[in-house]
């Protein structure tokens, strides 16, 4: 219960002071003349002034509102580094307790984390979140934040845009001599040109109590998993790297330093950089052993693509044709055979023969160089007419020991619809293509007319007539890879001939496959992160597929089960809740996934520090606290409440400020000065006044 005195002027309060202000001048200057009543009429005056400012006495029933003190506690990966999880429970289970201790005070709790919502990039976000329950809470009455923390926040905000004045206490969950090796990629390209460089800039720094700069470590750099030469870096300088780019794509470029003296965590030892491989023009060269129907169809589909420059020649006039026309009188082009085939056959990326035939145009030493070029990494691609079944075939010249199918001599031309083999719907040349048959489903394209009958010796055979004769077969040699098409009527599909089918996509397809591009590599492990969950794909020429192995950025290990999902595809989807980068292998192919951005913020820097919230400490009035020692030992201030005005922080204590905050349950009001008696108060004054002015 409380007592207070209040007015309620009947006169609005300017004229009550004006009326008060004129009587006190009349009654002094009255005063000062001597005159009789003057202090008299100065009591009936201001006795009229207190009625018409009504004053009242007001009893209040008042209940206490509690204060509310905010427990932040961040949660980011950082702060899962060495003891500092078992530093914050501990810290946060004691401050509860004594905080219960007090009758007047409510606690808040909220946890904070990298927000993964963009990936990591933006680190530690605390205050956001911290923000949106302080919305929630009076500005009144709070009486301060406790924040525990490693003090690595990535959105401090500006003090003076905080919005309220209560002390935000900092208690570090970690000691102030930490040290940790650091590696940090300043600059890397987005993207490079196939068969260039990238240039990499990066930077080792070790923090700490010792001085480390100008020290010798090791950098290791692996290209798709593949181990290169090691650098050597100075601790404090940047290195430049120059990293080939093999494959169009994505290349997946790690670099890891060597143990530093002191170590928080290897996670920022290590970074990767992805830079996108891009063909800068892709050379073609296309013999046309003589015209017919389909010879348009690889020129147009190779025209059609702006990043391929297409070298095409046709033959038109072979050797044996002698009609006697002068040499200066002809307008054919001729053919730079050895300029093509010596001098300049290894600047092309595929090379493809449509329907050539032995003419003693090309000598065999070319066809040699075709297939040196081939077993050193080019790709050959041929697609046989009817010549390739005899005398004059591909086959009888020293290409022979490239290509993978053997011409038996004969030429079917019954009609028949090319299927998919079952080694064809694993391959990705030929896995789902549009209108292929599925199970006994036949496939929904047009037939062809002709097929140059021929036995498999090596490679595998994607597409076949329904007697099984080879169609399509596919094969490495050495380092380039080689493709027949034994059949000179894809173009009925072009036409769309009963329907057509998909001839666009499956050359588009053969074609990138020769070109080695790696979305259609027959064995790919590869890995994306889709929130918090990781689908691992497996696609293989094998029946089955391996389990995948998978090292977290903290280096646990996990086993995953691949699930076929198609012919040789295989999936499986775990569960990635930390971000950086996840390490997956099955035994054989190896490949990174990154959960949110690579090289992230939160990683950058992973010592204790107090440096980010210093800023906010200090305008606030509130205290930074380092709860272990060198030792890990536990020291947590005690607690006090302050009231307003005073220090809320000290060396060994943290202050919490009082702000006596309550809720009026009832109120009664008595008036000081009743009406009645104060007319008979004032008319006696004034009565008594006259009378002495009388005498």
């Amino acid at each position: 219960m409380t007592w207070t005195i209040t007015t309620a002027p009947l006169l609005p309060l300017i004229f009550v002071i004006a009326i008060a202000t004129l009587g006190a001048v009349l009654t002094v200057y009255a005063l000062l003349r001597g005159a009789r009543g003057s202090l008299t009429r100065g009591l009936g005056l201001a006795a009229l002034i207190a009625l018409i400012l009504n004053p009242s006495l007001v009893e209040e029933d008042r209940d206490p509102i509690s204060d509310v003190v905010v427990i932040a506690i961040d949660r980011s990966q950082s702060q899962t580094i060495g003891a500092r999880e078992e530093i914050t429970e501990r810290a946060r289970a004691e401050i509860e307790t004594h905080l219960r201790s007090f009758d007047d005070i409510e606690i808040r709790i909220v946890e904070v984390a990298t927000d993964r919502n963009d990936g990591g990039r933006g680190g530690t976000r605390a205050f956001g979140d911290l923000a949106r329950t302080l919305g929630e809470v009076a500005p009144e009455r709070l009486a301060g934040v406790l924040f525990l923390t490693d003090g690595q926040i990535h959105d401090v905000p500006d003090p003076s845009r905080f919005g309220f004045d209560a002390p935000i206490h900092v208690l570090l969950t970690g000691h102030d001599e930490e040290g940790d090796r650091i590696l940090t990629v300043e600059q890397a390209p987005v993207f490079g040109i196939v068969g260039d460089d990238v240039e990499l800039s990066v930077r080792v720094e070790d923090h700490g109590p010792d001085d480390l700069t100008g020290t010798a470590v090791q950098l290791r750099v692996r290209v798709d998993g593949e181990e290169r030469a090691p650098q050597t870096a100075t601790v404090g300088e940047l290195l430049e790297l120059s990293v080939p780019i093999a494959h169009g794509g994505q290349n997946i470029i790690e670099l890891e330093v060597s143990e530093g003296p002191r170590e928080l965590t290897l996670a920022n030892n290590r970074a990767v950089v992805t830079p996108n491989g891009v063909r800068d023009r892709l050379r073609v060269l296309l013999i046309t052993g003589e015209p017919h129907p389909g010879e348009r169809t690889w020129r147009d589909l190779l025209k059609s693509d702006p990043s391929v420059d297409l070298v095409h020649f046709t033959i038109l006039r072979p050797p044996e044709k002698q009609d006697g026309t002068p040499i200066d009188e002809l307008s054919l082009i001729a053919f730079p055979t050895r300029e093509l085939f010596a001098e300049r056959l290894y600047e092309f990326d595929l090379v493809i023969f449509d329907r050539y035939r032995r003419r003693s145009v090309l000598h065999p030493s070319y066809l040699a160089n075709i297939a040196d070029y081939v077993e050193q990494g080019g790709a050959l691609l041929t697609a046989a007419g009817p010549s390739f079944a005899n005398y004059l075939s591909l086959y009888r010249t020293p290409l022979a020991g490239i290509l993978p199918a053997r011409p038996t001599g004969d030429i079917s031309e019954r009609p028949y619809q090319a299927t998919v083999t079952e080694r064809g719907a694993r391959h990705p040349v030929t896995a789902s293509l549009p209108g292929a048959n599925e199970g006994d489903t036949p496939p929904q394209w047009g037939r062809w007319f002709r097929l140059i009958e021929s036995e498999p010796v090596s490679g595998d055979t994607v597409m076949s007539s329904p007697d099984g004769m080879p169609v399509l077969v596919l094969d490495r040699v050495g380092d380039g890879r080689v493709a027949q098409l034994l059949s000179d009527h894809a173009w009925l599909w072009t036409r769309g001939f009963e329907g057509g089918g998909p001839q666009a996509e499956l050359l588009r397809r053969l074609a990138h496959w020769l070109m080695r591009e790696p979305e259609l590599d027959e064995e790919v492990l590869s890995a994306e992160v889709f929130g918090e969950d990781m689908r691992i794909t497996r696609r293989t020429m094998s029946n089955e597929a391996a389990s995948v192995y998978i090292t977290d950025p903290s280096g646990n290990d996990v086993e995953a089960e691949m699930v076929q999902i198609e012919p040789g595809l295989f999936s499986a989807v775990v569960p990635a809740p930390e971000l950086g980068l996840y390490r997956l292998t099955d035994g054989v192919l190896t490949t990174v996934a990154a959960s949110g951005v690579l090289n992230a913020l939160e990683f950058q820097d992973v010592r204790v520090s107090s440096a980010p919230t210093e800023a906010l400490r200090t305008a606030t009035g509130g205290g930074i606290y380092w709860l272990a020692g060198r030792n890990q030992n536990f020291e947590l201030p005690s607690l006090r409440r302050t009231r307003t005005g005073r220090p809320t922080a000290g060396r060994s204590w943290l202050g919490l400020r009082e702000n006596n905050q309550y809720s009026v349950r009832a109120v009664r009001e008595v008036s000081l000065i009743p009406a009645v008696l104060a007319l008979l108060l004032i008319v006696g004054l004034l009565a008594f006044a006259w009378w002495r002015e009388g005498h």
